[in-house]
């Protein structure tokens, strides 16, 4: 069985961050571990409150995992201060960690802000640079090129300006899009669409964290990148046409919709 860490805040309404990287390992086949870089207060409607881990303390998370699990692949979410992503790109040099899936979490869905000022300084100077892939979104890619999007022309020059900033492959996220949600992926010097009509379903809470983790869990799996990418979409997708409603805001995802659907089967037959 591959292994698959997660290096993320949690979401004690679990549809998002870790709770939501783990649903989406198991549900992959693949081994989940986590390392939780901040508790967060957080449901549907919003987050009302963080309380960050000590960077020391999330550097005893990654050696305790390192030493004894090594995973196949690393999804790193939510991180808040300078110094947690000072650490965390420490540890992942000095394990030599592969196939590095960041997801550029600046912010909650509800718009509170998470990487921001020193932290994404240094995020863009230490643990973007490890990565093996980024998958931003518009906004996100608009603050980290300094490009304005406003259609697919605009994607392609500002994934493509992260690539060469960042030396590494670039999934622009569409979701922001007004007639779309198409994806792009820049990827070896080619660049990959995604189509993807829009989803008639409000509830999509940890959709990003959901997306990065599929895809860590598939280049665990060893499947090449834009394969990689199609299938963690297919995934996605799937969970969100589910329909799942919970909550009174931005419900979550159906991670295990498939799995469910298998289990109530062989209990029908039985």
């Amino acid at each position: 069985m591959k292994t698959v860490l997660s290096i993320a805040g949690s979401d004690c309404s679990a549809g998002a961050g870790i709770q939501a990287d783990l649903k989406t390992m198991m549900a992959h086949g693949t081994y989940g571990m986590s390392v939780i870089t901040a508790l967060t207060a957080q449901n549907t409607t919003g987050v009302f409150g963080i309380r960050e881990t000590e960077p020391e303390f999330i550097g005893a998370q990654l050696d305790a995992v390192f030493t004894d699990i090594m995973p196949d692949a690393v999804k790193t979410g939510m991180i808040a201060s300078a110094q947690a992503v000072h650490v965390i790109c420490e540890k992942l040099r000095f394990y030599r960690a592969e196939n590095i899936v960041t997801d550029t979490v600046l912010a909650s869905t509800s718009g509170t802000a998470f990487l921001k000022g020193e932290a994404l300084k240094q995020a863009e100077e230490e643990l973007f640079v490890l990565a093996r892939l980024l998958t931003p979104n518009i906004p996100e890619a608009e603050v980290l090129s300094g490009i304005l999007i406003t259609g697919k022309d605009s994607m392609q020059q500002a994934a493509k300006a992260l690539e060469q900033k960042f030396g590494c492959s670039v999934l622009l996220k569409g979701g922001h899009l007004s007639d779309t949600a198409d994806d792009l992926l820049y990827d070896g010097g080619q660049f990959y669409w995604f189509r993807q009509r829009q989803i008639d379903n409000p509830n999509t809470h940890g959709t990003g964290c959901t997306l990065s983790s599929a895809i860590a869990c598939n280049l665990a799996n060893g499947m090449q990148m834009p394969d990689a990418v199609r299938k963690a979409k297919e995934y996605v997708t799937g969970a969100i046409t589910d329909g799942l409603n919970l909550g009174h805001g931005n419900g979550p995802l159906n991670h295990g919709y498939h799995l469910f659907k298998n289990y109530l089967f062989k209990i029908n037959i039985h």
